[in-house]
């Protein structure tokens, strides 16, 4: 007889109200998960009137945002935009996002949007977030500085600078001395949100693990079960909940049956993304979307990817170099086996370190210097003539300013000389889910059915954003706060969970 205990998975499946025999706390909204969605949640919901509960897992509030680099995707015209010299508008943002996002991306999701993205703005402006009228040009994952305005998504590179005027879409919350990872500019984006979401009354436990649903004979959801420190708490929503609680990119199951690309690489994201809030919205016959979705981060400096050329283990390019090192990470590990190579000479590797970095961990030494290209691809091990015949047709157009096989920009594209220096990036990627739960316009939770769950909210990484595929960064801060208003207005506003999300329309204002 194995002396070993079968792994306990917590019990997902809803509970009925008649089986609570005291409700240890209530409130009119109750929100689980205290990070973008949460906070803008539970200030919409207050400031409607709500008695509004917060509870959180961690010790504080925060959650993956307040450690990220703080983008947040916004466009259309907003005044730093336009501050800056950049013409947008919501038909051109939509371009851009459905093309970019794809395939299967909700075009009613986008276009409601990209249409509220100018007075989402002003919303993170007036509850005190901070943006400098300054704009970052160059290649990179986020500014060094505290630059409020940057390209997160390729918006200026191929394929899509051909498909919508380009423009910068990444709006960052002003701050200094960033360190992404521990305290980005994400912390700039939630600790304003915070503060006012305090000044309005809202209530926060910490600690505090969701469990399950609870639900009334009508199946209304009406409350949570929780646990703190192993004690089991039932906590009443006599208007709604709003699920906000990330991804499911550290649930190794899920990631094996929905995104099984991500097996095997680190998850670029916290270890409290475990799925929870989809896996008791689906005990309720909650649907999902976009499952298989996923991000993927690229660890190489795009100051020197931009510089060089990129190539796969056939010594082949497949990506122009100068675009959003999110869509590079995709296209190699979807499209590449995970292998990835940087060739760069050193005139351009010099020029490259003398310029300023976000990411200076990124710039590690060369695997590889040689005189010589066909050194070079002997000393990588790829095939005879394979990397020789890529540099040659490459600097056979680059003499001339042009790169017809890839399109990246003029001012990148120049003949690779000699001495010449390979980077081995071979699994140099992480990656984070996308999928979530199905929601309407007004972020209410739809059955398989398509109907919405009575009393069900949600928003942020647990849910189907507006990314069904692509990414562009601060898309997740962006829908996460834009539908997390949403959920805290419609869980505030009972007769919203009525509305069918077939509409197109929500059925609550966001002003």
């Amino acid at each position: 007889m194995s002396d070993t205990t079968p792994l306990q998975v917590p019990a997902v499946r809803p509970v009925n109200a008649a089986e609570i025999t005291e409700w240890h706390d209530e409130a009119d909204v109750v929100v689980a998960g205290y990070g973008i969605a949460g906070v803008s949640a539970a200030i919409e919901a207050a400031r409607r009137g709500a008695d509004v509960l917060v509870l959180e897992r961690t010790g504080g509030w925060g959650g993956a945002a307040a450690l990220a680099g703080g983008f947040i995707y916004l466009g259309g015209g907003t005044p730093l935009q336009q501050a800056l010299g950049f013409e947008d508008t919501p038909e051109n943002m939509a371009t851009f996002m459905l093309a970019a996002l794809g395939p299967g991306a909700d075009e009613a999701k986008i276009r409601d949007y990209c249409d509220g993205s100018v007075e989402h703005y002003n919303w993170l402006v007036d509850n005190g977030v901070p943006f400098k009228e300054a704009f970052w040009g160059e290649p990179g994952w986020e500014p060094p500085h505290d630059e409020g305005l940057m390209y997160s998504g390729g918006e200026n590179a191929a394929p899509f600078n051909a498909i919508a005027t380009p423009a910068p879409r990444g709006h960052v919350p002003q701050m200094l001395h960033k360190r992404t990872g521990e305290k980005g500019g994400g912390f700039m984006l939630m600790q304003p949100l915070v503060e006012t979401a305090e000044k309005l009354g809202v209530r926060a436990e910490y600690d505090i693990r969701v469990q399950r649903l609870v639900v009334d004979d009508d199946g209304r959801v009406v409350g949570l079960i929780t646990k703190k420190y192993g004690d089991e708490f039932a906590v009443r929503a006599r208007n709604g909940v709003v699920l906000a609680m990330g991804s499911f990119a550290y649930n190794n199951k899920m990631i094996e049956s929905n995104a099984p690309r991500l097996i095997g690489r680190p998850g670029a994201a916290i270890e409290e993304h475990d799925g929870r809030a989809i896996l008791i919205a689906q005990a309720l016959g909650a649907d999902v979307a976009h499952m298989d979705a996923t991000e993927v981060a690229f660890f190489g400096d795009p100051q020197l990817m931009a510089r060089g050329i990129l190539v796969n283990g056939r010594g082949q390019r497949y990506v122009p170099e100068d675009t959003y090192p999110g869509r590079i990470g995709q296209m190699t590990l979807f499209h590449q086996e995970n292998q990835a190579y940087l060739l760069i000479d050193e005139a351009a590797y010099e020029e490259a370190m003398a310029t300023e970095s976000s990411t200076p961990f990124f710039r590690t030494q060369p695997k590889w210097v040689c005189e010589t290209i066909e050194e070079l691809e002997s000393e990588m091990g790829l095939p005879e003539k394979s990397l020789q015949t890529t540099v040659e047709v490459y600097n056979h157009h680059a003499a001339k300013g042009e790169d017809p096989l890839f399109g990246t920009k003029p001012e990148w594209t120049k003949p690779i000389g000699t001495p010449i220096a390979g980077f081995d990036l071979r699994n140099c990627t992480a990656g984070f889910t996308l999928g979530g739960l199905r929601t309407d316009l007004d972020s209410a939770v739809l059955d398989i059915a398509g109907e919405p769950i009575p009393g069900l909210f949600a928003a942020g990484r647990c849910t189907s954003g507006v990314c069904a595929g692509g990414y562009a960064s601060g898309t997740s801060l962006g829908d996460g706060s834009f539908y997390g208003r949403r959920a805290g207005i419609s869980a505030a506003t009972k007769h919203a969970a009525t509305k069918h999300a077939a509409t197109g329309q929500p059925a609550t204002e966001t002003n």
